[in-house]
């Protein structure tokens, strides 16, 4: 299991993604996935993955050396795509031929989902943020609920709706995301520490990006600061009258 959160503001796009991998209570270990490619100043494009970590490889694999484009008939990279709705669709391409290649090597009962989060920005085009599914349709990311989410997500969700909106500041939005981990992290072993965060402002074809770890002294002000919240809070709020109401 993992959980991945994309937030796309007026301000820009952040992208967070814990790094556990759960193979049995035995088998953990730390995987990246969250990724960058360019960050050169002329392209950005963040992908966030979770799933099967084998169709994730072979997907990644794929968009490095070349996914076929449908309609030209030409091989397509990460490195070459026009714009992010193109880097979405040829990601889709990529998960589903990677998928469909693995299932027909195994006859076992494996899963080989993957889902991804792809945003960014090319050439100064507008930030987009899509979800990209393992059957390859991708739904895109809108003011209305500016937030996209894969993997353990329904932790992390509540906070989002109560705090999160398209004209949240992006560095308060980054602040709403790390409480978003902190509560999925002490609900759900299978997410865990360290946090890979990028950010980015809007058109802007550079990302600040940062790995948040057990000792990052904000995360644990703010994950203590959050707890402490929400006790004082639930201390103002009164017993329901019927509590003491006889049988």
């Amino acid at each position: 299991m993992t959980y991945c959160v994309g937030i796309l503001v007026r301000e820009g796009l952040a992208m967070l993604a814990d790094t556990r991998t759960n193979a049995g209570v035995d088998n953990i270990s730390t995987y990246r996935k969250l990724r960058l490619i360019g960050n050169d100043g002329e392209r950005l494009i963040m992908i966030a993955s979770s799933g099967s970590l084998s169709t994730t490889q072979a997907a990644l694999q794929r968009l490095n050396h070349g996914i076929m484009h449908p309609e030209t008939g030409q091989l397509e990279t990460l490195a070459t795509v026009p714009d992010i709705f193109s880097a979405a669709l040829a990601a889709g391409r990529a998960i589903r031929a990677s998928r469909d290649a693995l299932e027909g090597l195994s006859q076992a009962d494996v899963n080989f989902n993957t889902t991804f989060l792809v945003g960014g920005s090319i050439k100064g085009e507008p930030t987009r943020l899509f979800l990209v599914y393992g059957a390859g349709n991708t739904i895109e990311c809108h003011p209305d609920t500016p937030y996209l989410q894969i993997g353990e997500n329904k932790y992390g969700k509540p906070i989002l709706d109560r705090a999160l909106d398209y004209d949240t500041p992006l560095n308060e939005a980054v602040k709403v995301a790390l409480i978003s981990f902190d509560s999925t992290i002490r609900s759900n072993l299978a997410v865990g520490l360290p946090i890979d965060l990028a950010v980015a402002p809007d058109r802007q074809s550079a990302a600040m990006t940062r790995r948040i770890d057990a000792d990052d002294p904000y995360f644990t002000d703010l994950s203590h600061r959050w707890s402490t919240a929400l006790s004082s809070a639930l201390a103002t709020i009164p017993a329901p009258p019927y509590a003491d109401t006889p049988a």
